[in-house]
């Protein structure tokens, strides 16, 4: 059976609305780690305030508030890396019980389809969890690695070492935080995938709806106003 055949069971729409998907997804990802300069996204607002406060930490002592920080940061990214796996597993064993879903979407009048159809569909889903599985590990590792840096940061500010590797270790948070946001992204989007469950329209509004949500908390939010107040 060729590729062809395969891709008979889905409609025309089913296509634009899963290039829609990762068309989306890779567009935000972009936009929001490369905004234009007069219009500042909040994760690069955020870098900014990550670089000011390892120059800060040089000078704190003792320095258990930032400890606690980085801290918080690493469980933030257990958390989401363990409800993610939880969810692949969940999706893995409804790819080999298909029949169960299919049931399901001809009690709710959704029509039926092949098993296959609903398999691409948790496929997709799986795809984007994998993913965000992988950055929310590499962040939880990354914020260790930063968490090692401010550790070898001198307690001496006028020691020649201390602000190179505070910037060190501010470039790594910088990273770690990025990674996670990719994590938190494609979770977003594994969500807006799930739609497609209930057709290609569906999948198409939770597509705009999550990109549309993105875009308004990166660009247009009353959190970014308040991180652009310096109070100047």
């Amino acid at each position: 059976m060729s590729w062809i055949d395969q891709s008979l069971p889905f409609a025309p729409l089913d296509f634009v609305g899963i290039a829609l998907l990762i068309g989306a997804w890779l567009w935000i990802g972009w936009r929001i780690e490369n905004p234009p300069p007069e219009k500042p996204s909040v994760g690069m607002i955020m870098d900014g305030y990550r670089r000011d406060w390892m120059k800060e930490m040089v000078t704190r002592q003792p320095r258990m508030f930032d400890a606690q920080v980085v801290g918080t940061m690493r469980q933030g990214s257990t958390f989401f890396a363990s409800t993610t796996m939880i969810a692949i597993g969940g999706g893995l064993a409804l790819l080999g019980n298909t029949e169960r879903l299919a049931g399901l979407a001809q009690d709710l009048a959704l029509g039926t389809a092949p098993a296959l159809v609903w398999e691409v569909k948790i496929l997709i889903i799986l795809l984007f969890l994998a993913n965000a599985f992988l950055k929310y590990v590499w962040a939880h590792r990354l914020f260790g690695y930063c968490a090692v840096l401010m550790a070898a940061v001198p307690n001496d500010p006028d020691d020649p070492t201390a602000y190179p590797r505070a910037g060190q270790a501010a470039e790594i948070c910088v990273t770690a935080a990025r990674a996670f946001n990719r994590g938190l992204r494609a979770t977003y989007f594994a969500l807006a995938a799930v739609a497609w469950i209930l057709g290609p329209v569906a999948l198409i509004a939770g597509t705009v709806a999550t990109l549309a949500m993105l875009y308004r908390r990166e660009f247009a939010s009353h959190s970014r106003t308040v991180l652009l107040n310096t109070g100047s």
